[in-house]
């Protein structure tokens, strides 16, 4: 029963939202009680998994190809991103390291945020994992600057869970301002993938449109909660993502020399797609 009403969480949360907002329009002067627990329980359920953790991964191509480094892994925990919200219990960030050379690190020193442009993930090409049908598609939000130094850091945790979960709650729309420029893919039998964080004015599908695996959706961009420009992956139950639960995914992969299925983790650098090939293809030769 639980699992059933964390699909809800989001729901809850905005019904007591709004409840506290419409006693304090009408001049009652304190919040309802139905209100408060209406967002307590909505809080409580971002925590509880909803459901589909039983369900086998979905062996996948994957969305990117080159050499990557994969952060908030649900190779490491799950829920990966630390909630269950927006149907992202197994979400991963894919951030582009093409120099073996130069070690990837979350936070940056010097410039306390830096251009877009000036990463080497900004402008990659996105790729469709699967077969399948545009079911959503936004494209118009900003790329704003990196926010991976700790004071930008602090900025992005108040803008990410305040401004952009707020305006997404009061707008129903389903964590848009979160997920930034993104597709919903309708991969058919109940799997949904989400790729976001797109650069703005690059994605090139409709929605309606069928897609074909490998077919390039739009680049990588930094829109949305988004501290550097990467892609956010994950596959989820539903289209709509304030009820969706999160599916597990696999896809081809090389780490340490060695071809995998599955999901990469630990922050080791992997390489997919076509640059796998490659490599593998230059080993045997």
């Amino acid at each position: 029963m639980h699992k059933r009403m964390a699909r809800f969480r989001t729901p809850l949360l905005l019904a007591g939202v709004l409840l506290a907002l419409s006693e304090f329009v009408h001049g009652v002067g304190q919040v309802s009680l139905a209100g408060i627990v209406l967002v307590v329980l909505g809080l409580v359920l971002f925590f509880v998994p909803s459901g589909a953790s039983g369900r086998p991964p979905i062996t996948l191509r994957s969305p990117v190809s080159g050499r990557w480094v994969p952060v908030n892994s649900p190779a490491d925990k799950v829920p990966s991103h630390g909630t269950h919200e927006l149907g992202q219990t197994y979400a991963i960030d894919l951030v582009y390291a093409p120099d073996p050379d130069v070690e990837w690190k979350p936070l940056r020193s010097g410039a306390i945020a830096s251009r877009p442009e000036t990463f080497p993930a900004f402008g990659r090409p996105v790729a469709a994992p699967a077969d399948g049908v545009v079911v959503q598609v936004c494209g118009w939000q900003r790329d704003h600057w990196s926010r991976n130094s700790w004071p930008a850091l602090v900025y992005l945790m108040i803008e990410g869970m305040f401004f952009r979960q707020t305006l997404s709650l009061l707008t129903l729309s389903g964590g848009r301002f979160v997920l930034g420029n993104h597709v919903v893919l309708d991969l058919g039998d109940g799997a949904y993938a989400v790729l976001a964080h797109l650069r703005r004015g690059s994605v090139r599908v409709r929605k309606g449109q069928r897609v074909r695996a490998g077919d390039v959706l739009g680049e990588v961009g930094n829109s949305g909660n988004s501290s550097e420009p990467h892609l956010h992956f994950h596959v989820m139950d539903s289209p709509r993502h304030m009820v969706a639960a999160g599916l597990p995914f696999a896809f081809p992969y090389e780490s340490d020399g060695e071809s995998r299925t599955g999901v990469p983790g630990g922050r080791r650098p992997f390489v997919a797609g076509t640059a796998a090939g490659t490599e593998a293809a230059s080993r045997a030769a």
